[in-house]
């Protein structure tokens, strides 16, 4: 289901094209993993980026663009952020600070423009989730972050690389 006011475009297509982001849109239908998700958009497991809402504070969050073969390091992500404690919302929480539900979260059309975090590894074309399941946005990665003013950090590690386990 998308938010689309009956255009039958998510809300994130609809910001992308107010920030004259090129993108292209893929729809597909639901996926169990990274490399499905991958092979329904056409592009590699390290091209599709997950889009992760952290919390800073009780009023203030981050999100944090991390490719799917990669994994928030959180030491790392601390560091950047001067902070010593940060958490995941609950899936409520989540959606009441983005208007978007688990699984369909990205920066594009978010009811709050939270600041952008993307991964230093993040870099040309990416499949962004579209704001709605099954929904994709093809798009270069420097067009998003120069759009978005994300700050670029190395912010995360391969996925299952030993690690702190802490936020």
């Amino acid at each position: 289901m998308t938010d689309d006011g009956g255009t039958g475009r998510t809300r994130a297509e609809e910001a992308a094209d107010a920030l004259g982001l090129d993108h292209s849109t893929t729809r597909h239908g639901p996926v169990r993993s990274l490399e499905e998700a991958a092979a329904a958009r056409g592009v590699s497991p390290a091209a599709v980026v997950k889009t992760l809402v952290v919390r800073v504070t009780d009023d203030d969050y981050r999100f944090v663009l991390v490719p799917g073969d990669r994994e928030i390091s959180w030491p790392k992500l601390r560091a950047l952020l001067g902070v010593n404690r940060l958490s995941m919302p609950s899936a409520e929480v989540a959606r009441d600070v983005t208007g978007y539900e688990r699984g369909t979260i990205t920066p594009l059309g978010s009811s709050s423009a939270w600041p952008v975090v993307a991964d230093a590894t993040m870099t040309g074309d990416v499949s962004l989730g579209g704001g709605a399941h099954g929904v994709a946005l093809t798009v270069r990665a420097d067009d998003v972050v120069r759009l978005l003013d994300a700050t670029v950090a190395d912010v995360t590690d391969p996925v299952g690389r030993p690690g702190d386990g802490g936020r």
